[in-house]
């Protein structure tokens, strides 16, 4: 490595995702190799802290001929040092690195102390008070702000000598302060557990960089975290042993298993983990390895479960001498609906079962058989709270029953920490809890829901079985309708279905694995064949852009919804966000900024891809950016009519929603519905994910693609087994 050390003159590029710079500086020595400009300045580039215009810094790296832009420094290390002269001395201070300082100020204050200016404010910073004529007011914030400055600068230097850019050194340092350094130093691995952003695969290749050796006892504690973290992303509350111990081991590339193995011993004795028996659905014993979260939560919904199921009910007398068929039939007649015996059924368990479930697919009446539950409360003067999973099926549902309806965090009073203000000490007011979009909940928060509920209250929930289960870990609606402990109701008859619509009617056949009619003699089912990925991407966005609206008279970006079964490929979630934000929102003129590796226009529709208790936004919200204001580093985005403030730096929590993942649709409803469907999305092709895609529509589907991947997804009706111990529990 060559050094280069001089005064940075000004920053020509400066990228806050990844610290990537370009600048001008004066080196001290006389460069000799032609890289010099007239002015005598040289060009730096490469990873570094945001430097600020006369600071002096020493930079190792090596020259490099770039084609374009000539000879160039690119920097590998970054060592910023006390500027030498008074003049430089001046400009640093004066620079911007400490607010409030100006060039008027920064002379006042490098006259009085002289070269020994830094070193004062580095070792005797009260000495400030001493300069003439300087506010007392200012002399306290330039101290306060030169010791958090430096600490900032110290960590940032730190950090990113083992590859963390600026904008994560900064969120490291909010999370550890002053202590930064030494946390990290003695174990990085707490980085993936306690700094949002920083998963194991980074805060591992930061470790690897500090000389961690692939068999330290903290990687494999880490590593056996991280595996049990991702197989709760894909749905499992708990984990046999030893697919545990087969998963870390190749997920850390770690060949001798028994150091694993003891690892877990020793976590399971700390109390890290948990090891419990539990039961697959087939009634097999497992020796489980759980995260304490879904043990408890596990463990907690069963036995609350159970405890609603065996109390008596506050209702039992209302309904003690009611004569049912002519209840039933009085209640359908004053509403003006026909009722089949099923419904009939459906809304007696609601009102004299403790615990009830409502399933059945699109058009089958559930939303008419949920009205007259509640009817028949209203009648009765009894209390009820209706909920759902996500703001969205929670604003469909008030919207349908014409009642004041909430997310279950919302009802259960989230706070900051995660936490709700209702549970079994203080629990709902209410004869019976309803839970719409039930398919949705977790195991975590159907732990919540059910602290909250009291023993002789009532529960009902109501979904869809044959969607796609929760995002987050568990089988809920599955298991509770295999307990035994429900009253479950499954409607089969098909209502709600014109002569030329087609979604009920294909949305049916899918579910019962028959190919839908791709006739587009329908109103409202088209199908559009294209083999090609990237061809298949372009006639969607020409759909969405052009042919629907211009046909049905719609808005783009508020009627349609483009859902992809995968991520990857060109005709995928992230490509074709891409070209439908070119498409629908590529206006030079718009305000825009990159952050979180993408970018974000003013305009552009977006989702809320975490749970933020603080905002009261949660995962699978979507709104629209309506600013994007430089000044104060923030986005404003809209989100069901409120309008919520984003700073930069959160913005990792927002995604472009253009294009969503069939995941992230549930509990979603769309006027327009445009869907690629391509054998290069053949690992994501099941019956379930199309199915329940297409019952997202609620005027039109398009499908995009051939009959061959369509004719996979629907004959697939593998769903993928999910390690859940709560039925088991619940038949115990």
């Amino acid at each position: 490595m060559e050094t280069l050390t001089g005064a940075v003159e000004r920053i020509t590029f400066y990228n806050e995702e990844n610290g990537y710079t370009v600048l001008k500086m004066t080196p001290e020595a006389k460069v000799t190799n032609g890289a010099a400009a007239r002015d005598g300045t040289v060009t730096v580039v490469g990873a570094m802290p945001e430097l600020a215009p006369g600071e002096s810094v020493q930079f190792d790296g090596a020259w490099f001929n770039d084609p374009r832009w000539g000879m160039q420094f690119r920097a590998e290390q970054v060592h910023p040092v006390p500027p030498s002269t008074t003049t430089g001395l001046i400009n640093y201070l004066s620079s911007g690195i400490v607010p409030g300082i100006g060039p008027v100020t920064a002379e006042r204050i490098v006259k009085h102390f002289g070269l020994k200016t830094l070193l004062i404010l580095d070792t005797d910073p009260q000495r400030i008070e001493e300069v003439p004529g300087l506010k007392t007011s200012l002399a306290k914030s330039l101290i306060r702000a030169w010791a958090e400055n430096q600490s900032v600068r110290r960590t940032m230097i730190f950090l990113q000598g083992y590859g963390i850019s600026a904008r994560m050194s900064v969120r490291i340092h909010n999370e550890y302060g002053d202590q930064t350094v030494q946390k990290v130093q003695e174990n990085p691995y707490n980085l993936a557990d306690e700094v949002f952003g920083i998963g194991f695969i980074k805060a591992d290749v930061i470790a690897q960089k500090m000389g961690v050796e692939f068999d330290d006892p903290k990687r494999i504690r880490a590593g056996l975290l991280f595996a049990l973290n991702k197989l709760a992303q894909d749905g499992h509350t708990f984990v046999p042993r030893q697919v545990l111990v087969n998963t870390t081991s190749e997920l850390l590339k770690v060949e001798n298993s028994k150091l694993v193995t003891e690892a877990l011993e020793a976590q399971i004795k700390a109390g890290e983990l948990i090891s419990n028996t539990a039961y697959d659905e087939h009634g097999n014993e497992l020796f489980a390895v759980y995260l304490p979260v879904y043990y408890y939560s596990e463990v907690g919904s069963a036995e609350h479960l159970r405890q609603i199921a065996n109390s008596s009910s506050m209702m039992a007398s209302v309904w003690k001498k009611t004569k049912w068929p002519e209840f039933l039939r009085e209640l359908a007649k004053k509403n003006n609906v026909t009722l089949t015996e099923q419904q009939q059924g459906a809304v007696k368990a609601a009102l004299t079962s403790k615990i009830s479930v409502l399933t059945g697919g699109p058009g089958t009446g559930k939303t008419t058989t949920l009205q007259m539950v509640i009817n028949a409360l209203l009648a009765e003067k009894r209390t009820f709270r209706l909920a759902s999973p996500t703001g969205r099926a929670a604003k469909r549902l008030g919207e349908a029953t014409g009642q004041q309806a909430s997310t279950i965090h919302r009802m259960l009073g989230f706070m900051p920490d995660g936490g709700f203000d209702l549970d079994e000490d203080s629990p709902l007011e209410a004869d019976i809890v309803i839970v719409d979009e039930s398919s949705m909940i977790d195991l975590i928060l159907f732990y919540n829901l059910l602290k909250a509920i009291r023993p002789n209250s009532h529960l009902m929930l109501v979904g869809d079985i044959d969607q796609l289960p929760s995002v987050g870990a568990g089988n809920v609606l599955r298991d509770v309708i295999d307990s035994g402990l429900a009253h479950v109701t499954r409607l089969e008859t098909i209502f709600r279905q014109s002569e030329d619509s087609l979604i009920v009617y294909n949305a049916h056949r899918v579910n019962h694995g028959e190919m839908p009619e791709l006739n587009n003699q329908s109103s409202d089912f088209f199908f559009f064949r294209e083999e090609d990925p990237e061809r298949a991407a372009e006639l969607v966005v020409d759909i969405v852009q052009n042919r629907l609206p211009n046909k049905f008279g719609i808005d783009p970006l508020n009627d349609i919804q483009v859902i992809a079964p995968m991520y990857r490929g060109p005709a995928g979630v992230t490509a074709l966000n891409d070209a439908l934000q070119m498409a629908l929102n590529g206006s030079s003129r718009t305000a825009e900024k990159k952050l979180a590796g993408r970018t974000f226009r003013a305009g552009d529709k977006v989702m809320q891809i975490r749970n933020n208790y603080e905002k009261e936004v949660f995962n699978g919200d979507i709104g629209r950016i309506s600013g994007i204001d430089m000044d104060d580093n923030r986005l404003e985005v809209i989100i069901d009519g409120r309008y919520i403030d984003y700073d930069f730096t959160e913005a990792e929590e927002l995604t472009l929603a253009y294009c969503i993942s069939t995941h992230r649709s549930q509990g979603g409803e769309y006027p327009f519905v445009v869907i690629p469907l391509l054998t290069q999305h053949y690992m994501m092709l099941q019956r379930n994910l199309i199915y329940t895609a297409i019952t997202r529509a609620k005027q039109t589907v398009v499908l995009v693609g051939t009959h061959k991947a369509l004719h996979i997804a629907v004959s697939n009706n593998r769903v993928s087994e999910r390690y859940s111990g709560l039925l088991g529990r619940l038949r115990e």
